[in-house]
C-alpha cells in the first residue's frame, strides 16, 4: 500500500491536491470570489450575518419598545438559545428571530441566484447546505425559506440540508478524494477539517464491504480543537494538529483497526496542485498560510512520515468541496449539483457527475 501511494502521488495527476477531476465526480468550481460594492457577496450570508440580522432587528425594536431578548448580548446567544426562542411561536422573541431568518434567507437567495449566473453553476438543480448554521432549527428554516424565494423567482432549484452532521460531513467527504483501489484491504482513513473557528480530526471507517461507493462511511472517532479560543500561531497550530492525529492513530491501533496510510484534508481557500494555499486562507489561525515558504501537506508528512508502517500519503482540497463530497452517494441521479457551507465564511462548490 505504501508503494502504491507513493506511485499514485508521483504518476497520477488526477490524484493531486485541489484536483478538478476526482475519482467519481468533477469539481466544476469552488471558492467563488464574487464581489459587489460592499465586498465579497458571500460575507452577506455567513453565520455572523445571521447574528447581525438579529442584532439589527433588536436595535430597531428598541426605537419604539422593549427588546424581547432582554439584556443578553447577541453574540452571547448560542444556536440552542436562538432555537429555544422559536418554541413559543406567539412570542415577540420568536417574531424577532423569524424576521432575522427572513432577512438572512433573502440575502442567501440573492447570492445563490448570482452564483447560478456563473458558467460553472449553470444547470445546477440541487444544492446541499452544510456548515454549522445548518445544524439548527433557525438554519433549517432559513434553508427552506431560501428555496421558496428562489423558486418564486423561477429558479428550479432544490435546497437540502447536508445529510451528515456538519461536523462529520467535512471528514467523511475526504474518502471521495481517493480512488477506492488505494484503500482496499484497509478499514479506515484519517481525515482533517480545518475551519476558521475549529479544527476537527477523525478516523473515518470506510465500510467498503457494505457499500463500495462509500455511502456507508462513518466517523469512528474524532478530536475537536476550538483554536479560536487559543489564538495560536501557525506553527503551534500544526503541532497541535499533529498531536490530534497521533492520538487517533493510537486509538485505531489499540482497536486493531487497519488504517490506510492516508490523510485527507479539507481546508479553506484555493488549493494549488502542490498543496499550497494560493489564496483564501485569511481566516486560518495566526500566521501566513499562503506563504510560498509554507506547505501544509508537506509539514504534516514530515511530522507523520509513516502510518501503520507505510509512507504517509496526504491529499488536500477546499473544505466546501470536501463537505459537499460527503453527499456524493446521494447525488447519483443528479447531473449538476452544488454545495454551500454556512460558517465563518460562505463556502461554495459546484460539481458534475463523472459521466456528464
Amino acid at each position: 500500500m505504501g508503494k502504491q501511494s507513493a506511485k499514485a502521488e508521483e504518476y497520477h495527476p488526477a490524484i493531486a491536491h485541489g484536483a478538478t477531476d476526482l475519482p467519481a465526480v468533477r469539481v466544476r468550481s469552488y471558492n467563488l470570489e464574487l464581489r459587489d460594492r460592499n465586498g465579497f457577496i458571500g460575507d452577506q450570508a455567513n453565520k455572523s450575518a445571521f447574528r447581525d440580522a438579529i442584532d439589527g432587528w433588536r436595535r430597531r425594536v428598541r426605537e419604539g419598545g422593549e427588546d424581547p431578548l432582554g439584556d443578553v448580548a447577541t453574540e452571547g446567544l448560542s444556536k440552542k438559545d436562538i432555537d429555544a426562542l422559536l418554541k413559543d411561536a406567539a412570542s415577540d422573541a420568536a417574531a424577532l428571530v423569524l424576521a432575522a431568518i427572513e432577512d438572512f434567507a433573502k440575502d442567501l437567495a440573492a447570492i445563490l441566484a448570482r452564483y447560478m449566473k456563473e458558467k460553472d453553476w449553470q444547470g445546477t438543480t440541487k444544492i446541499t447546505v452544510g456548515g454549522g448554521f445548518s445544524d439548527s432549527k433557525s438554519g433549517l428554516m432559513a434553508i427552506s425559506r431560501t428555496q421558496l424565494l428562489l423558486n418564486a423567482e423561477g429558479l428550479k432549484l432544490e435546497l437540502v440540508p447536508i445529510s451528515h452532521h456538519p461536523d462529520e460531513a467535512g471528514l467523511i467527504g475526504a474518502v471521495h478524494l481517493i480512488p477506492s483501489w488505494m484503500l482496499k484491504g484497509h478499514d479506515a482513513i484519517l481525515a482533517v477539517d480545518i475551519g476558521g473557528t475549529n479544527i476537527r480530526a477523525g478516523v473515518v471507517k470506510l465500510n467498503l464491504d457494505d457499500k463500495p461507493d462509500f455511502s456507508k462511511a462513518k466517523v469512528w472517532k474524532s478530536e475537536l480543537w476550538r483554536h479560536a479560543d487559543d489564538e495560536p500561531r501557525r506553527t503551534a497550530t500544526i503541532e497541535y494538529l499533529v498531536d490530534m492525529i497521533g492520538t487517533l492513530i493510537g486509538k485505531a491501533e489499540k482497536a486493531k483497526l487497519a488504517l490506510a496510510p492516508v490523510i485527507g484534508i479539507g481546508c479553506p481557500g484555493i488549493i494549488a496542485p502542490d498543496g499550497a494555499i494560493a489564496r483564501g486562507g485569511q481566516n486560518l489561525p495566526g500566521g501566513n498560510w499562503e506563504s510560498t515558504h509554507f506547505n501544509l501537506p508537506d509539514a504534516l508528512r514530515k511530522a507523520i512520515p509513516e502510518i501503520a508502517g507505510e509512507p504517509t500519503f496526504i491529499i488536500m482540497h477546499n473544505d466546501a468541496v470536501v463537505q459537499g463530497l460527503s453527499e456524493l452517494p446521494r447525488m447519483a441521479d443528479v447531473d449538476n449539483w452544488a454545495a454551500v457551507t454556512i460558517g465563518t465564511g460562505l463556502g461554495n462548490a459546484s460539481f458534475s457527475s463523472a459521466d456528464v
